[in-house]
């Protein structure tokens, strides 16, 4: 049996408003104890310079090039993930010597992987260097490398999860960031993970666009809004939703898609209606019929999501991460936790079932503090 650690992880999703931090102990396999969590938010600044990086990555074909502003942007994440974590040992108390790893996802700029491509900014040796601790990074890329999708990678956590609370399935965890991705729980042995579609990304796009809000807060403004079913239906006709798990994508892979002309709260009520159609699409998909889907992520806190993907999926029903003790919010920033302990003890991060890669495969890479 591998030794219990206490890791920090660390996450900045595609929504790319902010680093989720949080503090588990596990041993690659359970979690042990769920320690406390927190969020330092990215100024508009430091949004606005994440914006031009997904622009100026589009076309990258080196994942180790930084052109335009992708060097500041890097310089930047870096610093932001070294704030949050030094803002959470003081806010909560914690000794710097009791923390045993830190899992640092960095941030997704393009993630392409027909083309064996998938870029996080981020200096995992500089962090490690600044926080004086050890930093496991980049752990996508081996996947990548290898065929698989490299997303998503939170699986292996959520069947721990579920394995904590005796749940076995068949069941589904959804986590609604930018993009929306799902784990199918059934026993011990069937594990499936894809990318579903749009999560927060299109939605938060256009409530930015039109109201120069960042996201529409609680679903306030799509719950004004009427649904354009025929928009909904049409968009969901685009090949990526047919194609059996797994599967990942990009950020801005329906960025196309338009709902101009449309008032902000119908645009807003419209691209909601299409993230809960795009989840509850993944079902027939998969072996089972699912009897819960448990939503976690940004996602998580917009009622009017939770209530169009509940009348999307019944009879099945959606229960709420928070509800079952786990953390919505901060569940992804102790996967990466969870999953540098995996990476530390060479334990498997992806799976056929998961990325579609030929075997299951570990990755990351540990940066050591100086000295």
């Amino acid at each position: 049996m591998t030794k219990a650690l206490w890791a920090i992880g660390l996450m900045s999703g595609t929504s790319m408003d902010g680093v989720d931090v949080a503090m588990i102990e596990t041993d690659g396999e359970r979690v042990l104890a769920f320690g406390p969590s927190g969020y330092r938010p990215y100024s508009e600044a430091e949004r606005a310079l994440l914006r031009q990086s997904l622009r100026d990555a589009v076309g990258l074909t080196d994942r180790n090039a930084r052109p335009g502003v992708l060097t500041e942007a890097e310089r930047v994440v870096t610093a932001a993930h070294a704030e949050a974590v030094e803002a959470f040992l003081s806010a909560h108390d914690i000794a710097r010597e009791t923390v045993d790893l830190v899992g640092f996802h960095g941030q997704t700029v393009l993630h392409r992987p027909a083309d064996r491509l998938t870029v996080q900014i981020g200096d995992g040796e500089g962090l490690a260097a600044r926080l004086g601790l050890p930093v496991v990074y980049d752990m996508r890329a081996a996947d990548v490398a290898a065929g698989g999708q490299g997303a998503p990678l939170v699986p292996v956590y959520h069947r721990a999860l579920a394995r904590g609370q005796g749940r076995s399935g068949p069941l589904i965890v959804v986590n609604i960031g930018g993009v929306s991705n799902i784990t199918y729980i059934d026993g011990d042995e069937v594990l499936i993970a894809c990318d579903t579609g749009p999560g927060n990304a299109l939605l938060d796009d256009f409530v930015f666009q039109n109201t120069g809000r960042p996201f529409d807060a609680a679903g306030a403004l799509a719950a004004q809004g009427q649904v354009d079913e025929a928009w909904v239906v049409q968009a969901l006709q685009n090949p990526f939703f047919s194609v059996s798990p797994p599967k990942s994508l990009d950020r801005n892979h329906f960025a196309a898609l338009s709902v101009t002309g449309k008032s902000s709260s119908d645009g807003a009520a419209t691209l909601t209606a299409f993230t809960a159609a795009s989840i509850a699409a993944i079902a027939p998909l998969l072996p089972k019929p699912p009897h819960a889907f448990i939503v976690a992520g940004g996602g998580a806190r917009n009622p009017t999501l939770l209530s169009m993907l509940g009348d999307r999926i019944a009879p099945a029903l959606v229960e709420s991460a928070d509800a079952l003790g786990w953390s919505a919010d901060a569940m992804e920033a102790q996967a990466f936790a969870f999953l540098a302990v995996r990476s530390l003890n060479r334990m498997p991060l992806t799976f056929p079932g998961t990325t579609g890669v030929a075997a299951a495969l570990t990755g990351g890479v540990l940066a050591g503090p100086p000295g």
